[in-house]
């Protein structure tokens, strides 16, 4: 640990991101070696700031393997990486869709607590963003969730909801990981976690990752 002490709640929470990283890894790996009628396309990924008078909410989900034990967390960054606000929540037992969409809303409810009214979110789940583009049934199994970002989604702002792959949301995903490690609940951060000031800093230098992606032929 380059000769530094960490607590254990710290030292948890980091083998846990570093973990994610691992398993990104393999399958990206994985997905190379597989055969098939596909064309494989490497892409330079990384963090992308938001445009000028924007704000920038990323949101994460985490679910650990089949306790279904469930975390969230996300930030709010300017157009500098800046951290502006962050927050971890530990959710209890769900689904990893279910914790993606309670981080997403965090996330905005946040935002517009703190003022802000441009705002653009991110997510690595497609699947939660299908759900919040496509939802019309409270009676869904995520219902609760999409109908509270829906009517967050109508207030007096702009929104603009993302895909973004995993490489370009670590940040968002150590303060999920972080979720794990706290008591129920939402917990919020106007000090900036040491570790979580590490992945600022990996996306605000321009460092990128390589994303293989399967083209089809």
């Amino acid at each position: 640990m380059d000769g530094k002490s960490y607590s254990e709640d710290g030292l948890i929470c980091r083998i846990k991101a570093w973990f994610k990283i691992a398993e990104q890894a393999k399958q990206n790996s994985d997905l190379c070696s597989s055969p098939s009628n596909t064309h494989r396309m490497d892409l330079q990924v990384g963090w992308k700031p938001p445009r000028e008078g924007w704000v920038q909410v990323q949101t994460d989900g985490s679910v650990l393997g089949d306790s279904l034990a469930a975390a969230a967390g996300g930030l709010i960054r300017d157009r500098f990486g800046k951290c502006l606000d962050a927050f971890s929540c530990n959710l209890g037992v769900c689904s990893i869709t279910s914790a993606e969409l309670k981080g997403a809303t965090v996330g905005l409810e946040r935002a517009w607590q703190l003022g802000f009214r441009a705002v653009e979110l991110n997510l690595d789940s497609q699947t939660a963003i299908n759900i919040i583009k496509n939802w019309q049934d409270d009676d869904h199994q995520h219902g609760l969730f999409a109908s509270k970002i829906g009517q967050l989604l109508t207030r007096d702002w702009q929104v603009e909801v993302k895909h973004v792959f995993r490489e370009c949301n670590y940040s968002a995903d150590f303060l999920a990981s972080k979720g794990h490690c706290l008591p129920f609940g939402t917990h919020y951060f106007d000090v900036c976690d040491p570790h979580l000031y590490h992945w600022l800093l990996y996306d605000v230098m321009g460092n990128t990752m390589t994303r293989s992606i399967n083209m089809m032929i």
